[in-house]
């Protein structure tokens, strides 16, 4: 029996890599019954008796996991957003801002296809936002490789995960990183606005340095399943700092009295776009509660 790590998961295989290189395996044993689904990035148990023919036999306690994509012990998300084409999306970044936060990732906002903005004070606005809260803003092009590689020392002895809406240009930064990746790329859709889905499956790959990128299948949307809307706060670093100065324990920062959070978003110290977004994912919350 050996121990090793999930690097891809297609049709059915799950491809297991450890220091004796890597194995086609499936998975055996009572995972159905006790409601677990190896995932890319599991830690697990393995028995082979060729590179191809394997059977996964234990899956490890995991860091965290993700849904969308399917991943676990993720060390850092990428999350991927384009000042154009299509055009940038501060609710779907604070959307995947509250998902990463929630699973205990650390984030980094990476702006693609800087090459193509027009409007950089809009841009720039954002970015201010974004830095005065703690993360890490970083500007690429493809076409620029000084951008290209100010990316890369992040990503070095990490396990990191790359999403964003589709189109935004995740594989082909993936491919900047390293040519000899060929990852399928495809334009965006002038009618639709939005990228085609061109990743089809979840893989680690290695980078020069040590570490691991994921490559993840694009979306466009995220649900709140599985989070209750009492934390929704906590995943608000601007509204975390500030929960304690509410003057009522438990204070969901919309019509109660004295609300630091709604204090702050009156004085401008708390973005007016992030509470708003704050209050729709709320909403989204409540609303699949009630269907569920």
């Amino acid at each position: 029996m050996g121990e090793g790590r999930i690097v891809k998961a297609l049709s059915g295989y799950y491809y297991v890599e450890n220091e004796n290189g890597i194995f086609q395996c499936r998975g055996r044993g009572n995972f159905r019954k006790r409601k677990i689904t190896p995932l890319v990035g599991d830690w697990v148990e393995f028995e082979a008796e060729n590179r191809t023919d394997g059977y996964v036999l234990e899956v490890h306690d995991r860091k965290n996991e993700l849904v969308r994509p399917p991943i676990s012990n993720v060390e850092q998300a990428i999350l991927v957003f384009s000042t154009d084409e299509p055009s940038f999306s501060p609710i779907l970044l604070d959307k995947f801002l509250v998902h990463v936060e929630a699973n205990h990732i650390e984030p980094i906002i990476c702006l693609s296809k800087i090459d193509l903005l027009s409007d950089t004070e809009e841009i720039k606005r954002y970015e201010d936002i974004y830095r005065n809260l703690g993360y890490e803003v970083i500007n690429t092009s493809i076409y620029l490789q000084e951008t290209i590689e100010s990316l890369r020392p992040y990503l070095v002895q990490k396990v990191s995960v790359f999403a964003g809406q589709s189109g935004v240009g995740k594989s082909s930064l993936l491919n900047a990183l390293n040519p000899n990746l060929n990852l399928e790329t495809n334009e965006i859709s002038k009618s639709l606005g939005r990228g085609k889905h061109t990743t089809r499956h979840v893989e680690l790959i290695p980078i020069d340095g040590g570490g691991y990128v994921a490559d993840t299948p694009g979306f466009s949307s995220l649900d709140f399943q599985g989070m209750e809307v009492e934390d929704l706060s906590m995943y608000f670093p601007e509204m975390r700092t500030r929960i304690n100065d509410c003057k009522f324990r438990g204070c969901m920062h919309i019509n109660e009295p004295k609300c630091a959070v709604r204090d702050a978003v009156q004085s401008g110290d708390i973005a007016e776009h992030r509470y708003d977004n704050y209050k729709q994912f709320l909403d989204e919350i409540k609303s699949q509660k009630r269907r569920y």
